[in-house]
């Protein structure tokens, strides 16, 4: 009978819990990379919303990287951009030339810093996340809130990589259709234009005065955020037309949305019933709610996600004004805190 491949997850976080029981739940030897062993149980337990129940019995728990990478046959990172350079550099000197190494999600750096790192080892990476996870009880119980009906990912320096497009719509439960590049799932004009857009309207052109309540970031959405959304969006298909990307790969953000200008745009946003109670990112004080810039909505996707589109955009002699403004603004923020 053929083994089953050994998984490491590298990360403890919400996504890394989730697929661990989904793994477990069919028969993976599955170990664990994370930065506090001592709070996991080695009993994973993961309920969907029809409760279904994905459980099982993590290999290894571990912080120290050769106790858990070198007897893996594919490695996951599920942690956020800040942490993959580190975490690779960790686990690089214990993996096996046919180890393949992969991202959750590939839209945070995943692939320019593994071609920095890795020599070799197949990579694979999606384009948005699998599953949309939870933690109940940190490191033991999860909630898997929803799936994905399909995935887009991209694998590249496999000797096989249908062998391993079907290996991943086994683990994740779901159809997998590989892209032609990786540029296809590192950048994207979800969470890197679209919450950096949204932030610069709502503080980079205002005095910030302390708030009495804490804006929605969606619901109370506004037609500025939507006009800068769209300039965004505009130079980053010009950018994805000099890299040979098709529009129906990443598709515009207007497209996407059902929209056809900055007011629809805006009622679409602001209808999404599931964006409906979710807040800016704020901290309040006694003087009021002000801007969080130490939340990922700065710390991830300024420094991990509009960078490398910026970045690009400077190699390929593209302007963007309106990426310019806001990715230097963001930084700023980031910067003095």
């Amino acid at each position: 009978m053929k083994r089953q491949p050994t998984i490491c997850i590298c990360g403890g976080g919400s996504l890394g819990l989730v697929c661990a029981g989904v793994f477990l739940s069919q028969g993976y030897a599955v170990n664990l990379l994370t930065g506090h062993p001592q709070n996991w149980s080695h009993s994973i337990k993961v309920l969907d919303p029809d409760g279904k129940l994905y459980q099982g019995n993590l290999n290894n728990i571990s912080c120290h990287a050769e106790d858990v990478v070198s007897e893996a046959d594919i490695v996951l990172l599920c942690v956020p951009g800040y942490l993959i350079e580190q975490t690779l550099n960790n686990i690089s000197p214990h993996l096996r030339p046919t180890t393949l190494v992969g991202s959750v999600v590939s839209s945070t750096g995943f692939f320019f810093i593994a071609h920095k790192i890795l020599t070799g080892n197949p990579l694979f990476g999606f384009q948005r996340v699998p599953f949309i996870a939870r933690q109940r009880e940190y490191g033991k119980i999860g909630d898997l809130l929803g799936y994905k009906p399909h995935l887009n990912a991209v694998i590249e320096m496999s000797n096989n990589p249908e062998r391993d497009r079907k290996l991943l719509e086994a683990l994740f439960l779901t159809p997998v259709s590989l892209l032609d590049n990786f540029y296809e799932v590192a950048l994207t004009n979800s969470n890197p234009i679209l919450h950096t857009g949204r932030l610069y309207a709502l503080w980079g052109n205002n005095i910030i005065e302390p708030a009495e309540t804490q804006v929605l970031f969606y619901s109370d959405w506004t037609n500025e955020a939507s006009e800068y959304l769209i300039s965004m969006d505009n130079e980053f298909q010009t950018l994805l037309r000099a890299l040979g990307i098709k529009e129906s790969s990443i598709p515009r953000l207007l497209t996407y949305y059902e929209s056809r200008d900055a007011q629809s745009l805006t009622d679409k946003i602001k209808s999404i019933q599931a964006f409906k109670a979710i807040t800016a990112p704020m901290i309040q004080t006694k003087e009021g709610w002000i801007p969080d810039y130490k939340s990922r909505y700065f710390t991830e996707d300024f420094p991990f996600g509009l960078k490398y589109i910026r970045d690009l955009a400077k190699t390929h002699s593209i302007d963007c004004p309106t990426i310019d403004r806001v990715f230097e603004w963001g930084m700023s923020k980031i910067n003095h805190t």
